[in-house]
């Protein structure tokens, strides 16, 4: 009996806030989702391994910021580890690729904005909610292999 190759595919991940989602695409084409609630320092593991026995992997996209800096770092730190151990490329862009390019909440009425290519933080008595979704369809060119978390993003406070 034949074994069946594993279908090639990239792994998405938006780890910014609840919930963790993590976009398996073929080919460009966005074939499965996975949501989970839990902190993305249990779970991110776990749906990699669990992607890894069904898939082979060709590359690693996230999300770099801005957001929680702590859900940054966990992302990037154990995605940097398994490009390195697995040798899959890792890739990022910024959080406002998977939200449609609307503020993102800093802290109080400080709000992250992208305006052109460049990020700040401004004043908002309103803004709408951040959701962020997996694209359909993933735009390779929006991403770089500049994939460290953005750090750089002025003083918030």
């Amino acid at each position: 009996m034949k074994k069946r190759m594993p279908k090639s595919v990239d792994l998405v991940f938006v780890t910014l806030s609840s919930p963790i989602q993590v976009g398996v695409y073929e080919e460009g084409e966005l074939i499965r989702r996975v949501v989970s609630e839990e902190k993305s320092s249990d779970v991110l593991p776990k749906i990699f391994d669990d992607l890894l026995k069904e898939y082979s992997v060709k590359g690693l996209y996230y999300a770099n910021g801005p957001g929680s800096f702590m859900a940054i770092k966990i992302a990037y730190i154990f995605l940097r580890s398994m490009s390195i151990l697995k040798n899959i490329p890792l890739f990022a862009t910024d959080a406002f690729y998977f939200n449609k390019n609307q503020p993102i909440k800093a802290i109080g009425k400080l709000y992250f904005v992208k305006i052109s290519s460049e990020i700040k933080t401004q004043k908002l008595e309103t803004a709408p909610e951040a959701v962020f979704l997996l694209p359909d369809v993933l735009e390779y060119n929006e991403f770089s292999t500049a994939a460290s978390p953005l750090y750089a993003i002025g003083a918030v406070g």
